[in-house]
């Protein structure tokens, strides 16, 4: 005898409301297990795992793959109770579910979740006006980012026929693209390459002119709403110096050079924004419009922004302040690592209390950053690169870099914001000033 419980899309956390399934992990009449995994999903900030809290066997799934589904609806049910070969929805046999939760579910309350599914009813449901039989490709396939699987699955084209470009054969967008652009007849338009929409004018005069319309969802479309809040709530302002960054240099060449684990700049200059702000803790806060109040925060969780096929995305090192320069170094390539491969989770995309900008690897001297709401301030680096400056009073070559703070007005004044920049820079031109706050 079995009871037949159902499982929903929980809340994945940051206010996300819909994901996005990439992969079904179980297929209908799966023996699954308390806290398995059984669908991969994507949302507008990571690749997540989806575990089921109940242990059953599998009657339904609910959505194919590429279809996009919201919070709280179906994703699979489960006979609980039943022989892995004959599941019996129409039992009373109660079960447990696992101690552990994702955000905003727990899968101990499932009495107001549970429903009895009868056996005719356990047909996967079509989402968005598409068939519920997934796509099934056999044999390995090496592609990594659901994007690219997407884009092949949009235009019809079998990735197993293709050769990656990538490492180890990894098939990458531009081979999909490639591909498509040498399948389209002469005579014809090649596929779309991405979800966008191209959209002309009509015959009768109109304002808006020819052109492409690409839909704000995703990534995208989170970036957006972010930055919107940003700017419409927080009144920042920017200020910014240039420094001479030569001696900084030479200090992480020596430290390389003495063997060991690599110590990236971005990680010395991660370590002199946490020293700044012990010594400035007003930019390590966030401000409750509701309470009027400015929390300032004992810990710092730093975000770095990091450009991704899928956009940009800010993940946060927990607890940058307990850090050295090593710790700090690992944390950054294994954040960045998950970044590019989409497999960072939400615990990892939020939380940040600073964010730390480097576009100067985009070949950038300057910018006014858009503050990471809720945080209360963001350090953009922009590119090192020699340039005339007066040393000692001479006239000399040195390596020379813009550091730029945007700030919420709210939380200081410019003289709190201009001290807390000076010291980053003092810290950049002589790095043993660090050696005070050690």
């Amino acid at each position: 005898m079995a009871q037949v419980l159902e499982f929903r899309l929980p809340d994945l956390g940051e206010g996300l409301t819909e994901a996005e399934i990439v992969r079904w992990l179980v297929e209908v009449g799966d023996v699954v297990a308390v806290d398995q995994p059984v669908v991969e999903v994507e949302t507008a900030k990571a690749m997540v795992d989806v575990p089921c809290p109940y242990a059953g066997v599998v009657t339904a799934r609910f959505g194919e793959e590429g279809s996009e589904l919201p919070v709280g609806s179906p994703l699979i049910t489960v006979a609980v109770g039943a022989p892995a070969s004959d599941p019996d929805p129409d039992s009373d046999a109660g079960t447990e579910g696992s101690g552990n939760v994702l955000v905003g579910y727990g899968t101990t309350e499932a009495p107001a979740r549970r429903r009895r599914v009868r056996r005719e009813q356990q047909v996967p449901v079509p989402v968005n006006g598409r068939s519920a039989a997934p796509e099934v490709v056999e044999g390995p396939v090496p592609v990594i980012s659901p994007l690219v699987r997407r884009l092949a699955r949009e235009n019809g084209l079998d990735l197993r026929e293709l050769t990656g470009s990538g490492p180890d054969g990894l098939i990458l967008r531009a081979d999909v693209e490639y591909a498509l652009r040498a399948a389209a007849s002469p005579g014809r338009p090649a596929p779309a390459l991405a979800p966008e929409t191209t959209v002309a004018s009509p015959a009768t005069a109109s304002p808006t002119p020819a052109g492409t319309r690409v839909p704000l969802k995703g990534v995208r479309g989170a970036v957006a709403d972010k930055l919107s809040r940003s700017r419409s709530e927080i009144p920042d302002a920017t200020c910014w110096v240039d420094a001479d960054a030569t001696e900084l240099m030479r200090a992480r060449a020596a430290m390389n050079g003495a063997g060991g684990p690599k110590i990236s700049l971005l990680a010395l200059l991660a370590r002199i924004c946490t020293a700044a702000l012990a010594r400035f803790p007003e930019l390590n806060s966030t401000v409750d419009t509701a309470a009027r109040e400015i929390v300032r925060l004992d810990a710092v969780h730093l975000g770095f922004a990091a450009q991704t096929e899928r956009g940009l995305v800010v993940p946060v090192v927990k607890d940058a302040h307990a850090r050295d320069a090593e710790s700090l170094s690992a944390e950054f390539a294994r954040l960045t690592e998950a970044a590019r491969t989409g497999t960072l989770t939400p615990a990892e995309l939020t939380g940040g209390t600073f964010t730390l900008n480097n576009y100067g690897v985009f070949g950038v001297d300057g910018s006014t950053p858009i503050i990471n709401h809720p945080e209360a301030a963001m350090l953009g680096v922009g590119r090192i690169i020699p340039k005339p400056w007066v040393h000692e009073g001479e006239l000399a070559v040195r390596q020379v870099v813009q550091l730029s703070l945007t700030f919420d007005h709210r939380v200081c004044d410019g003289g709190t914001a201009g001290g807390f920049l000076r010291y980053v820079a003092d810290c950049v031109e002589q790095p043993a000033v660090l050696l005070r706050t050690l």
